[in-house]
């Protein structure tokens, strides 16, 4: 017997069995060879990196000699010069994974497009078969079974739109991942850009000190040490040295910083040197970063001050830039002329303060810190600012003052997590920083 079906319907029923979607991983364009290749590299690098480290621990332990001091300066430029190589292939690496999930974003737009065509075509089908009557079908049909096996093909297209619908909804759940996964890799190539900012700027000053040590004999870097130590031992000095800060019109001294540094730990918990550590670490970043004006509301357009460049995503439109406007209306500032970090190579800009807080995750604190306060928080304020990455840094564990505890808040207050090696230069040095920042806390200590 010939079922009697239109055809459309019998296509549709053929098409939609295969049309169940690959949920599977996501697409790897990239060559696998090439990352097999960059993969071995780094891990090569990882181990000449640690080599270097080694050596430059252990003749800091020796005898302190001019020759002992040139060693490890020289050992500390071939370090950092492997380091930023390093960066460079991580952020190599991160453009394969941003191409990769970038192809499968694609790939996926452009199934769901496909999908939701078919749907549309069933959906009319379906609704121009919902059009005729009763009396019309049975008069279309030659045959009584014709009749009965054509409301069972509906029936069955019936279920497999629903099928159908489920699949799209699936498939774009699978893109929000995707286009999160990309958003989190563009954000992680920034952060590898400011760490290889920062590792270049140590590699000048090490190779600045390398050169003032080759011009020096054995007695006058004697000499050196002892006024170096007696230098140390001053401190009315260390107190007066200037504590640069980035978005504020006068940078106090370091004594200035360690007394609002003192508060904070006060409330949070937060050991000083390693607070004034992070705040010196980020405002380097802000300052090599350079300093931009908000524009354009709606699309994060910006101005670099210095040059008058346009800069484009200086402030993520959606996440950042309401949030800025109410923290600069409620603090009487003009949003258009309050300074705010330009953005790099990949992601957004629009830092604020000594902190450099984003405005979106400002507002997480905005309460706590009225709070504490007793008045709206000024992200450009040194002391505002100063609290707001206390209670940050206390959140993520700092306030144990244990070194892994620092070391991870550290970590998470510039990438969001502990587990991406790539990053960990940023945390080490910060811990760096801080025991240079306790040995100077001491010596004030010690001369009250």
């Amino acid at each position: 017997m010939t079922i009697h079906i239109p055809k459309i319907i019998l296509v549709s029923i053929l098409v939609l069995a295969f049309l169940l979607p690959n949920f599977g991983s996501f697409a790897q364009t990239a060559s696998q060879e090439e990352k097999a290749v960059l993969e071995k590299e780094l891990k090569e690098l990882e181990e000449k990196i640690g080599q270097y480290e080694r050596d430059i621990t252990k003749t800091q332990k020796e005898k302190q000699t001019l020759q002992n001091q040139i060693y490890i300066l020289k050992n500390n430029i071939k370090k950092l010069d492997l380091q930023i190589y390093q960066s460079d292939l991580m952020v190599r690496d991160l453009g394969f994974q941003i191409k990769d999930t970038g192809d499968s974003i694609e790939k996926t737009s452009l199934e769901i497009e496909n999908l939701k065509q078919k749907l549309a075509n069933i959906l009319r089908l379906i609704y121009e078969e919902d059009q005729k009557s009763l009396i019309e079908i049975l008069l279309s049909e030659p045959k009584l079974s014709d009749f009965f096996d054509n409301l069972m093909a509906l029936e069955t297209l019936n279920s497999k739109n629903q099928e159908l619908l489920e699949n799209i909804k699936g498939l774009k759940l699978n893109l929000e991942e995707q286009k999160q996964f990309l958003g989190e890799e563009k954000e992680d190539t920034e952060r590898m850009a400011k760490i290889q900012l920062l590792q270049k700027q140590e590699s000048e000053t090490v190779k600045r000190d390398q050169e003032y040590f080759l011009k020096l004999t054995e007695a006058q870097y004697q000499q050196y040490l002892k006024e170096k130590q007696e230098t140390e031992r001053k401190a009315a000095e260390i107190r007066a040295r200037i504590f640069e800060l980035i978005g504020v019109p006068k940078a106090p001294t370091f004594g200035e910083a360690l007394d609002i540094a003192k508060y904070v730990e006060r409330i949070t918990g937060v050991r000083p040197a390693f607070l004034l550590a992070i705040l010196q670490q980020e405002s380097a970043i802000g300052k090599n970063v350079g300093q931009c004006y908000l524009v354009d509301s709606a699309s994060g357009e910006g101005v670099r001050v210095n040059t008058g460049q346009t800069m484009f995503r200086t402030m993520h439109p959606t996440r950042d830039v309401p949030p800025f406007l109410r923290i600069t209306i409620e603090l009487g500032r003009n949003p258009y002329k309050t300074l705010i970090s330009c953005p790099m190579s990949f992601g957004w800009g629009g830092a604020m303060g000594p902190a450099q807080f984003i405005p979106s995750t400002w507002m997480l604190y905005k309460n706590r810190l009225q709070s504490i306060l007793g008045r709206p928080a000024d992200p450009w304020n040194i002391q505002d600012a100063f609290v707001a990455s206390g209670l940050y840094l206390s959140d993520y564990g700092a306030k144990t003052k244990t070194r892994d505890g620092e070391w991870r808040a550290a970590m998470i207050y510039f990438s969001g997590s502990t587990t991406n090696s790539a990053f960990y230069w940023y945390a080490n040095n910060v811990l760096k920083i801080a025991d240079g920042f306790e040995r100077d806390i001491a010596a004030i200590e010690k001369s009250r």
